[in-house]
């Protein structure tokens, strides 16, 4: 019996798997430390900037605020209130020692100030609060000196330290030690800032003036209405603005401002009511007309 002739291979039907290992770090694919720019168009839509004036905006140094809640003073001075031109001169501005962020002397030209802080400029004597508007841009709010040594924390942690010492932490990043045992999670706090002490306290309940400090409805005033507890998920509140218009939130959101209907810090203009786009249009006719 004889073999069957082979079969001829052609050099089309061999095929050869070779197996490559890259190292990921020759190719320089990790991050080697922390970001240290921002595009323009990355940053914050609550910082107003133009598109067309440059490829970058200030980056924010690390600090109490995230970076997207944040308002860097290089932009404070910059933009908002015109006393610089460039970033050169917020530099010679902050380096002379001449603005206090929650009366503290900053030398940080992207240090970030964030919702509630107190800036002040003692050589001119301004103050100013920082706040948001209805449609969720920051607000330079110009406040007395009697209102610039006081600001409203909201309490994001109450816990037990070492050797049993109780602290809590505020959205700022400040750990205050032996606290009034009455205060809670979402409570705020009303902070000293000549004497860090906590004078005030407004509890988390119904009937309370509240800001939206997140979301769709950030920068609107309003009295919570009702609380809505789901267990394991977000808490959901309820708020009624002066104009009797009913909007909800998460809880994370809601930054107490007053004890009842009374605002325990002045409001910019608007006081915090949103108007509809025709109520907008009709306003914006009227002081037309007037002028």
């Amino acid at each position: 019996m004889t073999d069957p002739p082979p079969v001829a291979q052609s050099s089309t039907h061999r095929c050869r798997f070779v197996l490559i290992l890259f190292d990921a770090d020759s190719f320089g694919s990790q991050a080697r430390g922390p970001k240290k720019h921002l595009k323009r168009l990355a940053a914050p839509s609550s910082w107003m900037l133009d598109k067309l004036s440059g490829t970058y905006a200030p980056r924010p140094s690390p600090g109490p605020h995230k970076l997207r809640e944040s308002l860097p003073l290089n932009i404070f001075l910059r933009n908002r209130l015109k006393y610089a031109l460039t970033g050169r001169e917020v530099t010679s501005i902050v380096q002379q020692r001449l603005i206090k962020v929650d009366n503290k002397v900053r030398t940080d030209n992207t240090y970030p100030t964030g919702f509630m802080d107190v800036l002040s400029i003692e050589k001119s004597g301004e103050h100013f609060r920082l706040l948001y508007d209805v449609k969720g841009r920051f607000v330079i709010h110009r406040i007395t000196p009697e209102e610039a040594t006081y600001k409203l924390l909201k309490v994001k942690t109450v816990a037990l330290g070492n050797r049993g010492v109780p602290y809590i932490v505020t959205h700022d990043g400040r750990t205050i030690r032996y606290p009034d045992p009455a205060i809670k999670v979402n409570d705020t706090v009303r902070f000293d800032l000549t004497q860090n002490k906590i004078t005030g306290i407004v509890k988390f309940d119904t009937g309370n003036l509240v800001m939206i400090t997140g979301g769709r409805n950030m920068g609107r005033a309003g009295v919570i209405v009702h609380r809505e507890k789901h267990i394991g998920d977000f808490d959901i509140v309820h708020v009624k603005d002066a104009l009797d218009r009913t909007f909800a939130t998460r809880i994370t959101n809601i930054f107490l401002i007053g004890e009842g209907t009374k605002p325990w810090v002045s409001l910019p203009k608007g006081k915090g009511t949103k108007l509809t786009i025709a109520e907008e249009r009709d306003v914006r006719r009227k002081r037309a007309a007037e002028a």
